[in-house]
Protein backbone atom coordinates (compact mmCIF):
# COMPACT_ATOMS: atom_id res chain seq x y z
CA UNK A 1 0.00 0.00 0.00
CA UNK A 2 0.84 3.41 -1.00
CA UNK A 3 -0.32 6.67 0.57
CA UNK A 4 0.71 10.02 -1.31
CA UNK A 5 4.02 8.07 -2.20
CA UNK A 6 4.71 6.65 1.43
CA UNK A 7 4.88 2.63 1.59
CA UNK A 8 2.03 1.54 4.70
CA UNK A 9 3.67 -1.58 5.60
CA UNK A 10 1.69 -5.10 5.37
CA UNK A 11 1.83 -5.43 9.47
CA UNK A 12 -0.09 -4.60 12.71
CA UNK A 13 0.26 -2.59 15.98
CA UNK A 14 -0.03 -5.18 18.94
CA UNK A 15 -2.00 -3.92 21.91
CA UNK A 16 -3.23 -5.49 24.99
CA UNK A 17 -6.14 -5.08 27.68
CA UNK A 18 -6.54 -2.44 29.98
CA UNK A 19 -8.96 -0.06 32.72
CA UNK A 20 -9.87 2.74 31.64
CA UNK A 21 -11.63 6.23 33.52
CA UNK A 22 -12.74 9.87 32.82
CA UNK A 23 -12.15 12.55 35.14
CA UNK A 24 -13.98 16.31 34.45
CA UNK A 25 -11.74 18.74 36.00
CA UNK A 26 -12.78 21.95 36.39
CA UNK A 27 -11.64 25.31 37.75
CA UNK A 28 -12.07 29.31 37.48
CA UNK A 29 -10.77 29.43 33.89
CA UNK A 30 -9.08 27.38 31.85
CA UNK A 31 -5.42 28.76 32.93
CA UNK A 32 -5.85 26.51 36.11
CA UNK A 33 -7.80 23.45 34.85
CA UNK A 34 -4.74 22.88 33.23
CA UNK A 35 -2.55 23.45 35.67
CA UNK A 36 -4.75 20.65 37.95
CA UNK A 37 -4.51 18.16 34.62
CA UNK A 38 -1.06 18.44 33.46
CA UNK A 39 -0.37 17.87 37.24
CA UNK A 40 -2.84 14.65 37.23
CA UNK A 41 -1.24 13.12 33.97
CA UNK A 42 2.29 14.15 34.65
CA UNK A 43 4.89 11.38 35.19
CA UNK A 44 1.79 9.23 33.13
CA UNK A 45 3.40 8.09 29.93
CA UNK A 46 3.85 4.31 30.36
CA UNK A 47 2.60 1.78 32.51
CA UNK A 48 6.38 0.31 32.41
CA UNK A 49 7.37 2.95 34.77
CA UNK A 50 4.61 4.66 35.58
CA UNK A 51 1.76 2.63 36.86
CA UNK A 52 -0.51 4.42 34.69
CA UNK A 53 -0.45 6.16 31.21
CA UNK A 54 -2.89 9.45 31.07
CA UNK A 55 -3.57 12.22 29.34
CA UNK A 56 -6.06 15.44 28.64
CA UNK A 57 -8.82 14.06 26.10
CA UNK A 58 -9.77 17.70 25.54
CA UNK A 59 -11.16 20.90 26.32
CA UNK A 60 -14.62 21.42 27.75
CA UNK A 61 -16.56 24.62 27.73
CA UNK A 62 -18.44 26.03 30.70
CA UNK A 63 -21.74 24.02 28.81
CA UNK A 64 -20.00 20.63 28.99
CA UNK A 65 -19.56 20.18 32.61
CA UNK A 66 -21.52 19.88 35.51
CA UNK A 67 -20.63 23.35 37.38
CA UNK A 68 -20.80 25.29 34.46
CA UNK A 69 -17.06 26.42 34.66
CA UNK A 70 -14.56 25.59 31.92
CA UNK A 71 -12.37 22.51 32.24
CA UNK A 72 -10.78 19.35 30.20
CA UNK A 73 -11.36 16.09 30.70
CA UNK A 74 -8.68 13.32 30.96
CA UNK A 75 -8.54 9.54 30.16
CA UNK A 76 -6.32 7.30 32.65
CA UNK A 77 -5.50 3.86 31.61
CA UNK A 78 -3.91 1.14 34.33
CA UNK A 79 -3.20 -2.85 33.41
CA UNK A 80 -5.96 -3.30 36.24
CA UNK A 81 -8.52 -2.04 38.38
CA UNK A 82 -6.73 -2.24 41.68
CA UNK A 83 -4.03 0.07 39.99
CA UNK A 84 -5.85 2.17 38.36
CA UNK A 85 -8.14 2.92 41.34
CA UNK A 86 -4.64 3.29 43.63
CA UNK A 87 -3.25 5.72 40.98
CA UNK A 88 -6.82 7.67 40.71
CA UNK A 89 -7.16 8.54 44.44
CA UNK A 90 -3.27 9.33 44.57
CA UNK A 91 -3.26 12.34 41.72
CA UNK A 92 -6.65 13.60 42.80
CA UNK A 93 -5.74 14.04 46.52
CA UNK A 94 -1.85 15.32 45.52
CA UNK A 95 -2.89 17.14 41.87
CA UNK A 96 -6.66 18.27 41.99
CA UNK A 97 -7.24 18.89 45.73
CA UNK A 98 -4.37 21.22 45.85
CA UNK A 99 -4.69 23.20 43.05
CA UNK A 100 -6.26 26.68 43.76
CA UNK A 101 -10.37 26.36 42.56
CA UNK A 102 -10.43 23.10 41.12
CA UNK A 103 -13.06 20.64 41.19
CA UNK A 104 -13.34 17.01 40.07
CA UNK A 105 -17.01 15.16 38.83
CA UNK A 106 -16.87 11.91 36.99
CA UNK A 107 -16.53 11.22 33.26
CA UNK A 108 -17.89 8.42 32.43
CA UNK A 109 -20.64 5.76 33.28
CA UNK A 110 -20.32 2.26 34.35
CA UNK A 111 -21.59 0.23 36.56
CA UNK A 112 -17.90 -0.88 37.82
CA UNK A 113 -17.15 2.80 40.29
CA UNK A 114 -14.20 3.60 41.46
CA UNK A 115 -13.34 6.47 44.21
CA UNK A 116 -12.97 9.78 42.83
CA UNK A 117 -13.30 11.69 46.34
CA UNK A 118 -15.12 8.75 48.30
CA UNK A 119 -12.12 9.19 50.24
CA UNK A 120 -9.93 12.30 50.10
CA UNK A 121 -13.70 13.66 52.12
CA UNK A 122 -11.40 12.72 55.13
CA UNK A 123 -9.26 16.09 54.31
CA UNK A 124 -12.01 18.05 55.93
CA UNK A 125 -10.57 16.45 59.42
CA UNK A 126 -14.86 15.91 59.91
CA UNK A 127 -15.84 19.49 58.42
CA UNK A 128 -16.69 17.50 55.12
CA UNK A 129 -20.34 17.69 53.62
CA UNK A 130 -22.15 15.28 51.35
CA UNK A 131 -24.60 16.41 49.14
CA UNK A 132 -27.04 14.21 46.84
CA UNK A 133 -27.76 15.78 43.53
CA UNK A 134 -29.70 14.13 40.32
CA UNK A 135 -27.57 13.38 37.20
CA UNK A 136 -29.10 13.93 33.95
CA UNK A 137 -31.32 10.53 34.60
CA UNK A 138 -33.15 11.85 37.76
CA UNK A 139 -30.65 9.50 39.32
CA UNK A 140 -28.68 10.90 42.80
CA UNK A 141 -25.45 11.20 42.85
CA UNK A 142 -23.03 11.77 45.92
CA UNK A 143 -20.80 14.79 46.55
CA UNK A 144 -18.40 16.03 48.61
CA UNK A 145 -17.84 19.98 50.05
CA UNK A 146 -14.38 19.61 51.57
CA UNK A 147 -13.33 22.95 53.41
CA UNK A 148 -9.90 23.90 52.18
CA UNK A 149 -8.04 27.45 52.26
CA UNK A 150 -9.91 28.75 49.46
CA UNK A 151 -12.79 27.90 50.31
CA UNK A 152 -14.26 24.72 48.87
CA UNK A 153 -12.96 21.82 47.03
CA UNK A 154 -15.97 20.13 45.28
CA UNK A 155 -15.73 16.85 44.22
CA UNK A 156 -17.82 14.04 42.94
CA UNK A 157 -17.61 10.90 45.35
CA UNK A 158 -17.07 7.96 42.40
CA UNK A 159 -16.70 7.77 38.63
CA UNK A 160 -17.32 4.71 36.22
CA UNK A 161 -14.49 1.96 35.03
CA UNK A 162 -14.34 0.99 31.71
CA UNK A 163 -12.57 -2.38 29.97
CA UNK A 164 -10.49 -0.01 27.19
CA UNK A 165 -7.35 -0.92 24.86
CA UNK A 166 -3.42 0.31 25.26
CA UNK A 167 -0.68 0.31 22.96
CA UNK A 168 -2.29 1.11 19.71
CA UNK A 169 0.61 2.32 17.76
CA UNK A 170 1.92 3.55 14.34
CA UNK A 171 6.11 4.66 13.48
CA UNK A 172 7.06 7.07 11.27
CA UNK A 173 9.89 6.30 9.05
CA UNK A 174 12.07 9.24 7.47
CA UNK A 175 15.13 10.79 6.35
CA UNK A 176 15.96 12.78 9.33
CA UNK A 177 15.32 13.50 13.02
CA UNK A 178 13.36 17.49 12.06
CA UNK A 179 11.44 15.59 9.12
CA UNK A 180 10.13 12.98 11.16
CA UNK A 181 8.95 15.27 14.33
CA UNK A 182 7.16 17.51 11.59
CA UNK A 183 5.32 14.51 10.63
CA UNK A 184 4.64 13.52 13.76
CA UNK A 185 3.33 16.53 14.91
CA UNK A 186 0.77 16.82 11.95
CA UNK A 187 -0.29 13.43 13.03
CA UNK A 188 -0.81 14.49 16.66
CA UNK A 189 -2.61 17.95 15.88
CA UNK A 190 -5.43 15.43 13.72
CA UNK A 191 -5.46 13.07 16.07
CA UNK A 192 -5.96 15.62 19.25
CA UNK A 193 -9.48 16.63 17.67
CA UNK A 194 -10.82 12.79 18.23
CA UNK A 195 -12.67 11.93 21.57
CA UNK A 196 -12.28 8.89 23.73
CA UNK A 197 -8.64 8.32 22.89
CA UNK A 198 -4.58 10.12 24.15
CA UNK A 199 -1.22 9.75 23.55
CA UNK A 200 0.13 9.65 26.52
CA UNK A 201 4.09 10.21 25.99
CA UNK A 202 5.79 13.88 26.04
CA UNK A 203 4.07 15.62 22.92
CA UNK A 204 2.18 12.34 21.87
CA UNK A 205 5.77 11.12 20.62
CA UNK A 206 8.09 8.57 21.81
CA UNK A 207 11.58 8.07 20.48
CA UNK A 208 12.71 5.25 22.42
CA UNK A 209 10.09 2.23 21.29
CA UNK A 210 10.84 -1.03 22.61
CA UNK A 211 10.72 -4.33 22.24
CA UNK A 212 9.79 -7.32 24.24
CA UNK A 213 12.60 -8.73 26.33
CA UNK A 214 16.11 -7.68 26.83
CA UNK A 215 19.99 -9.67 26.81
CA UNK A 216 19.35 -8.30 30.92
CA UNK A 217 17.48 -11.06 32.87
CA UNK A 218 15.85 -8.15 34.65
CA UNK A 219 14.92 -6.20 32.10
CA UNK A 220 11.15 -6.87 30.46
CA UNK A 221 11.53 -4.27 27.66
CA UNK A 222 14.40 -2.74 25.91
CA UNK A 223 15.38 -0.74 23.11
CA UNK A 224 13.36 -1.23 19.73
CA UNK A 225 16.80 -2.42 17.99
CA UNK A 226 15.85 -3.04 14.33
CA UNK A 227 14.32 0.06 13.91
CA UNK A 228 17.52 2.16 15.48
CA UNK A 229 19.25 3.57 12.88
CA UNK A 230 22.35 3.45 13.94
CA UNK A 231 22.47 -0.20 14.39
CA UNK A 232 22.29 -0.63 10.74
CA UNK A 233 24.23 -3.60 9.87
CA UNK A 234 25.04 -4.19 13.41
CA UNK A 235 21.46 -5.87 13.99
CA UNK A 236 18.78 -7.32 11.82
CA UNK A 237 17.55 -3.92 10.84
CA UNK A 238 14.26 -3.44 9.41
CA UNK A 239 15.48 -0.35 8.02
CA UNK A 240 16.72 0.70 4.81
CA UNK A 241 19.64 3.20 3.83
CA UNK A 242 17.80 6.04 3.13
CA UNK A 243 16.05 6.28 6.76
CA UNK A 244 18.11 7.83 9.72
CA UNK A 245 15.00 8.54 11.74
CA UNK A 246 12.20 6.61 13.15
CA UNK A 247 9.88 7.89 15.91
CA UNK A 248 6.40 6.56 17.46
CA UNK A 249 2.88 7.33 18.07
CA UNK A 250 1.58 5.33 21.49
CA UNK A 251 -2.64 5.51 21.31
CA UNK A 252 -4.61 4.51 24.51
CA UNK A 253 -8.85 4.15 23.64
CA UNK A 254 -11.78 3.16 25.10
CA UNK A 255 -12.87 0.81 22.30
CA UNK A 256 -10.69 -1.27 19.31
CA UNK A 257 -12.58 1.45 17.08
CA UNK A 258 -11.47 4.80 18.89
CA UNK A 259 -8.27 3.69 18.55
CA UNK A 260 -8.18 2.55 14.99
CA UNK A 261 -9.65 5.61 14.00
CA UNK A 262 -7.36 7.86 15.44
CA UNK A 263 -4.59 5.37 13.76
CA UNK A 264 -6.12 5.89 10.44
CA UNK A 265 -6.08 9.74 11.16
CA UNK A 266 -2.59 10.30 12.20
CA UNK A 267 -1.43 8.07 9.50
CA UNK A 268 -3.00 9.84 6.60
CA UNK A 269 -1.38 13.95 8.22
CA UNK A 270 1.35 12.16 8.46
CA UNK A 271 1.60 10.62 4.64
CA UNK A 272 -0.05 13.89 3.57
CA UNK A 273 3.94 15.40 4.24
CA UNK A 274 4.99 13.05 1.89
CA UNK A 275 8.48 12.00 0.62
CA UNK A 276 9.28 15.73 -0.46
CA UNK A 277 9.31 16.04 2.67
CA UNK A 278 11.55 13.40 3.80
CA UNK A 279 8.92 10.62 5.21
CA UNK A 280 9.00 7.14 3.37
CA UNK A 281 7.54 4.99 5.39
CA UNK A 282 4.81 4.14 8.23
CA UNK A 283 4.89 0.41 9.94
CA UNK A 284 3.77 -0.85 13.58
CA UNK A 285 4.82 -2.22 16.15
CA UNK A 286 4.45 -6.08 16.20
CA UNK A 287 5.98 -8.20 18.88
CA UNK A 288 4.62 -11.50 17.69
CA UNK A 289 2.09 -12.25 20.08
CA UNK A 290 4.04 -11.53 23.48
CA UNK A 291 2.17 -8.48 24.34
CA UNK A 292 -1.56 -8.45 23.68
CA UNK A 293 -4.42 -10.01 22.00
CA UNK A 294 -5.60 -6.83 19.59
CA UNK A 295 -3.87 -6.37 16.53
CA UNK A 296 -4.38 -3.13 14.11
CA UNK A 297 -3.70 -3.79 10.98
CA UNK A 298 -2.47 -1.50 9.27
CA UNK A 299 -4.04 -2.06 5.63
CA UNK A 300 -7.41 -2.72 6.44
CA UNK A 301 -7.53 0.04 8.69
CA UNK A 302 -6.18 2.30 5.89
CA UNK A 303 -9.08 1.37 4.05
CA UNK A 304 -11.32 2.60 6.46
CA UNK A 305 -12.29 -0.82 8.37
CA UNK A 306 -12.30 0.57 11.73
CA UNK A 307 -14.18 -2.46 13.77
CA UNK A 308 -12.82 -5.37 15.11
CA UNK A 309 -13.29 -7.33 11.84
CA UNK A 310 -9.79 -5.52 10.88
CA UNK A 311 -8.33 -7.99 13.52
CA UNK A 312 -9.75 -10.41 11.39
CA UNK A 313 -8.48 -9.45 7.55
Amino acid sequence: MNINGVQIDDTFAEAFNMRGTRVLITAQNLKWAYHAANAMTGFATSVIGCGVEAGIERELSAVETPDGRPGVSILMFAMGSKVLMQQLETRMGQCILTCPTAAAFAGIESEDQISLGKNLRYFGDGNQIAKLLPNAKGENQRYWRIPVMDGEFLTQESTGMVRAIGGGNFLVLGQSQPQVLAACEAAIDAMKKLHNVIMPFPGGVVRSGSKVGSKYPKMFASTNDAFCPTLKGIVKSELSDDIESVMEIVIDGLTFEDIAQSMKVGIEAACALGPENGIKRISAGNYGGKLGPHLFKLHPIMHGNLSTEAEQA
